[in-house]
C-alpha cells in the first residue's frame, strides 16, 4: 500500500487560490478514480475536483468556505503500489507522496482562458517502484452551479426549504435522488412534532461561502465605492402591451414570445447615444470614464444559485425579436449553470427585473464598474388621469439608479424621461434616427 497527496491544481487564469465549496467525500470514504471529490470557486466559476486515482481517503485538508493556496494539500489516497519498473530494473522504496500531475481544465465552448495549454503526460520513472501516476483528471468548470440534481428533484427542494448543498448525494457521480431528499425529511423517531402555536428557539449558522459570498462582496463593494441617487418615474404602458400582444398574436413560429424587456432594450439603445456618460464604465483607481458605443445590456437573472447577470452584447444591432431571442437563451444558459466567463461580464448598463413581485419602487444596486442600472416595476391597471377623463390605464414604474460622481441628476431625468417617451409612444421605438 502506498499514499498519493492531491494538491490543488492550478484552475486557470493565473488564480493563485481557490475558496472551498464543498465536499463530495469523508474521511474512510473508498471512491474510484475520476469520482467526485470536491467543488472550489475562483472569481468565475465553480470547478469540480475528481479524484485522480482509486483508493480510501486518508486525509482531507480545508472546510467549506476556506481558501486552499494552489499547490496545497487537498486530500490524502491510500492506494495500492504499482510496479512501474521495467523487469530488470533494481526495486526501490516506494515513494510517499509522488510529484503532483497538474490536471487540465476543461471549460466551455470559447471560455477557455488565454494561454491555458493542457499539461503533457508526466514520464513514468524508468528505475523506481513508485504508486501510479495517472493520467492528468479534467475538471469540470459549472459556472455557478453546485450540488448535481435532476431539475424535478431542485424544484422540490426548492419547495420544501432544502439546501441542496447540505446533502451528500446517492446517484452517480454523487447526484441527489428523491430518495436523498426523503432521508432528510423523514423526522426523527421518538421525536413529537411541533405544534404551529409551539415556542421555537432555535438558530441556524449558515455560513456565507461560494456564489452567495461572491454576490455578497460585489454589492458591499459596489453600496461603498458608489454614491447612489434614485430616481423613479412612472409610464403608461397601455400602447405598448396593446403592440406586444399584437405582435404575440401574429409572430411567426420560430420567432419568440416578446416580454417587455427587449422593448425596454431598444429604448435604452435608442437614447443612450444622446446621454454618453451613461452608457459608460468608471474605473475609479484610474480616473477614468470609459464611455461605449456599443451597448451591451446586462440582464439581472433569479437563479436557484443566487443573482446573475449574463449580457447581451451590441444589443444597439439587435430588433426587438433578437433582442428577445437573446435574453431567453442567456437565461436558460445561466440556469443550467453552461453560461460562458464571456457571456456573465462586461456589460456597461443594467436592467434589473422583479417581474410579478417588482413592487411599486425598487433602489437597485449598480453593477460596478457601471453608472446606471434601470428597474422594472409591477405592471398593474390603475386609475390614471387622460384628456380631462379619469381611465384604466397599464401603469408601471421604472426605477434607477445612477453614480452621482459621472451622472448629474439632471442628465439622469431626462435619459429616463427620453426613455418614457419611447414607451409610452412604441412606434418611436421602430423609427430610424
Amino acid at each position: 500500500m502506498g499514499q498519493y497527496v492531491f494538491k490543488l491544481p492550478d484552475v486557470g487564469e493565473g488564480t493563485a487560490e481557490a475558496e472551498i465549496v464543498a465536499w463530495h467525500v469523508r474521511v474512510g470514504d473508498v471512491v474510484k478514480e475520476d469520482a467526485p471529490l470536491l467543488d472550489v470557486m475562483t472569481d468565475k466559476a465553480t470547478v469540480e475536483m475528481t479524484a485522480p486515482v482509486t483508493g480510501r481517503i486518508v486525509s482531507i485538508h480545508g472546510e467549506p468556505g476556506e481558501m486552499a493556496p494552489v499547490g496545497s494539500t487537498i486530500a490524502v489516497f491510500e492506494t495500492e503500489a504499482v510496479d512501474s519498473a521495467p523487469p530488470e530494473a533494481p526495486k526501490a522504496t516506494p515513494l510517499s507522496s509522488p510529484p503532483e500531475p497538474k490536471p487540465r481544465i476543461k471549460v466551455p465552448a470559447g471560455a477557455m482562458p488565454p494561454g491555458s495549454q493542457p499539461a503533457p503526460k508526466p514520464e513514468a520513472p524508468a528505475t523506481t517502484q513508485a504508486v501510479a501516476r495517472p493520467e492528468p483528471r479534467e475538471p469540470v468548470v459549472r459556472e455557478v452551479g453546485q450540488a448535481q440534481a435532476s431539475p424535478a428533484v431542485r424544484a422540490r427542494a426548492q419547495k420544501l426549504g432544502v439546501d441542496l448543498a447540505q446533502i451528500r448525494g446517492s446517484g452517480p457521480d454523487g447526484r441527489i435522488t428523491h430518495d436523498d431528499l426523503d432521508a432528510v425529511l423523514v423526522p426523527t423517531v421518538g421525536v413529537r412534532r411541533a405544534t404551529a402555536l409551539a415556542e421555537r428557539n432555535g438558530i441556524e449558522p449558515v455560513k456565507v461561502i461560494g456564489l452567495r459570498r461572491k454576490i455578497a462582496e460585489k454589492m458591499q463593494d459596489a453600496k461603498r465605492r458608489i454614491p447612489h441617487f434614485a430616481y423613479v418615474e412612472e409610464c403608461d404602458l397601455t400602447e405598448l402591451e396593446e403592440l406586444r400582444a399584437h405582435l404575440n398574436a401574429t409572430k411567426r413560429t420560430e420567432q419568440p414570445k416578446l416580454t417587455l424587456l427587449p422593448f425596454l432594450m431598444r429604448a435604452l439603445v435608442l437614447s443612450l447615444p444622446d446621454f454618453p456618460q451613461i452608457n459608460a464604465r468608471f474605473d475609479d483607481e484610474q480616473g477614468v470614464v470609459y464611455r461605449h458605443e456599443n451597448v451591451d445590456i446586462g440582464i439581472a437573472t433569479q437563479t436557484d444559485n443566487g443573482l446573475i447577470v449574463p449580457v447581451v452584447r451590441h444589443a444597439e444591432a439587435r430588433d426587438v425579436w433578437d433582442c428577445a431571442g437573446e435574453v431567453s437563451r442567456l437565461a436558460a444558459a445561466v440556469r443550467s449553470n453552461t453560461a460562458t466567463k464571456e457571456e456573465l461580464s462586461g456589460s456597461t448598463i443594467t436592467i434589473t427585473s422583479l417581474g410579478a413581485l417588482g413592487g411599486i419602487v425598487t433602489t437597485p444596486v449598480i453593477n460596478h464598474p457601471e453608472v446606471a442600472i434601470v428597474g422594472v416595476n409591477k405592471l398593474v391597471e390603475r386609475p390614471a388621469v387622460k384628456n380631462g377623463q379619469i381611465v384604466v390605464r397599464k401603469m408601471m414604474n421604472l426605477s434607477s439608479s445612477f453614480d452621482h460622481r459621472v451622472v448629474d441628476g439632471y442628465d439622469a431625468a431626462a435619459f429616463i424621461q427620453r426613455v418614457k417617451g419611447m414607451l409610452e409612444h412604441p412606434a418611436a421605438l421602430f423609427i430610424e434616427r
